[in-house]
């Protein structure tokens, strides 16, 4: 019965920090690397922006497996279906509930992202707490980590500076909206203090 407990709070916990990545891209100021690169690929194939992130996502999700020894199908499928509510949350609210509000001052996008930041961080650290779903990212990282001599750390940022870099490139290429702005220095330095913090 804690499992199954553990397992709906992971889920809820999951979607609030789906919630939080929409109000990051309500506040229009740029928005973390790894939803940079989302964002942008949205614009540039007409997809919506949730689809694009569980699409990505599921890309690192088959790494997952394939890097994985144990291969737990059961544990992948659960992934699976948390994602399809990930991205379909996010295009819940900002395909359908932001636009019916406009901000009008730079302060208050300023203060939404920080509020959608950290509602991000929490709901990211207590999925984390729980340890029952995995974030695609972060766990494939850790299975490349373990097969090689570079460390979590080296894949992770090396991901968020190819996320930067492709969205850059997409949005000088294709004259897209840019992404990459205060908004991914502001996720930068306060994102993962948060998550540290709901984890504890």
């Amino acid at each position: 019965m804690t499992h199954s407990k553990n397992l709906i709070y992971s889920f809820i916990y999951y979607l609030i920090s789906a919630f939080g990545i929409s109000l990051t891209l309500k506040a229009n100021i740029g928005v973390s690397s790894f939803n940079a690169l989302n964002a942008t690929l949205s614009e540039f194939s007409q997809i919506k922006i949730g689809t694009i992130t569980a699409s990505v996502n599921f890309l690192f999700l088959i790494g997952c497996i394939l890097l994985d020894p144990q291969r737990r199908l059961r544990n992948y499928f659960t992934m699976s279906i948390a994602l399809l509510f990930f991205g379909s949350t996010i295009n819940l609210f900002v395909y359908f509930i932001f636009p019916l509000f406009t901000l009008h001052s730079y302060l208050l996008n300023a203060l939404l992202f920080i509020l959608g930041t950290v509602i991000a961080g929490f709901g990211t650290g207590k999925v984390l707490k729980y340890q029952l779903l995995k974030f695609p990212i972060e766990t494939c990282c850790l299975f490349l980590a373990e097969r090689t001599t570079h460390s979590f750390k080296f894949y992770r940022y090396s991901i968020d500076v190819f996320c930067i870099l492709l969205a850059v490139l997409l949005t000088v290429s294709f004259h897209l909206t840019l992404m990459v702005r205060e908004g991914t220095v502001i996720s930068l330095l306060l994102l993962s203090p948060v998550i540290n913090l709901a984890k504890d």
